[in-house]
């Protein structure tokens, strides 16, 4: 076993294989982050630019026009960087006249994105918290059709899983082993509830985004769920009252670094 700050590595066994699955520490990091002079500066200034746009908010004429087109955006966007080809004049032709040929996987997984912001959003506004339960309920909305519909919507990996690679031996990252998913996951969870200690709305996002996706805890639909992540927390946390934050633009244009 090879410790290190972030986490550490353990041998695993998959496809006839033995490979190296890395599994990260508990959040919040050890030793804890100082929020104070350079790290205290780089947060003002996105945390002053959430504030402003979550005041537009209340000077926009109709949000709820502006919101069905932004989220729908966002789906399509975030969908893209998993491989699909649909854009939003396609997206909004399905959801009112029907399907053009040859787009029905792809347009479907994006209205499946959709649906799944959707239901967390109302979840939210309705009072629930972020729990194990509700992300493998808006999982399970996100792969309810399309391409991952036969990949265990809304349970946990019970095989393991790999990012990259034509075989486990040279994968570009293998997570952690299914059977320590639900440690993991509810180690995850307690941090976003502020257990063992309270942290800044924006750290929090970021951090927990990081761990969900190198814990990668389903077999298909990390990436899409991990950034619906980001959008929940900031809006659990007060952060923003509307889903006016959409970041998988940038998550496209570097997404090589």
């Amino acid at each position: 076993m090879q410790r290190g700050i972030i986490g550490y590595y353990i041998p695993t066994t998959t496809a006839g294989e033995v490979v190296r699955a890395f599994v990260p520490h508990p959040l919040p990091p050890s030793p804890p982050l100082v929020v104070d002079g350079e790290m205290g500066i780089l947060l003002d200034a996105p945390s002053t630019a959430l504030g402003r746009l979550d005041g537009i908010s209340s000077l926009l004429p109709d949000p709820r026009l502006f919101l069905y087109t932004s989220i729908r955006k966002e789906a399509v966007l975030s969908s893209q960087i998993e491989g699909t080809q649909s854009s939003l004049s396609d997206l909004l032709r399905h959801e009112v006249d029907g399907t053009p040929a040859g787009l029905l996987a792809d347009v479907t997984e994006v209205s499946s994105y959709v649906d799944a912001m959707e239901k967390g959003l109302k979840l939210l506004a309705d009072g629930q918290p972020i729990s194990l339960r509700m992300i493998r309920e808006i999982h399970a909305r996100l792969l309810a059709h399309g391409r991952g519909s036969s990949i265990q919507p809304g349970e946990f990996k019970r095989s393991q899983n790999r990012i990259g690679g034509s075989r486990p031996g040279n994968a570009r990252f293998v997570p952690a082993p299914p059977e320590l998913t639900l440690e993991t996951m509810g180690a995850l969870e307690r941090f976003i509830h502020n257990d063992p200690v309270p942290t800044r709305p924006l750290l929090k996002a970021a951090l927990a985004h990081v761990q969900f996706e190198t814990i990668h805890p389903f077999l298909d639909g990390n990436g899409r769920l991990g950034r619906l992540l980001i959008t929940f927390i900031l809006c659990a946390e007060g952060v923003l009252s509307q889903q006016l934050l959409y970041l998988s633009l940038h998550f496209k244009q570097h997404r090589d670094t």
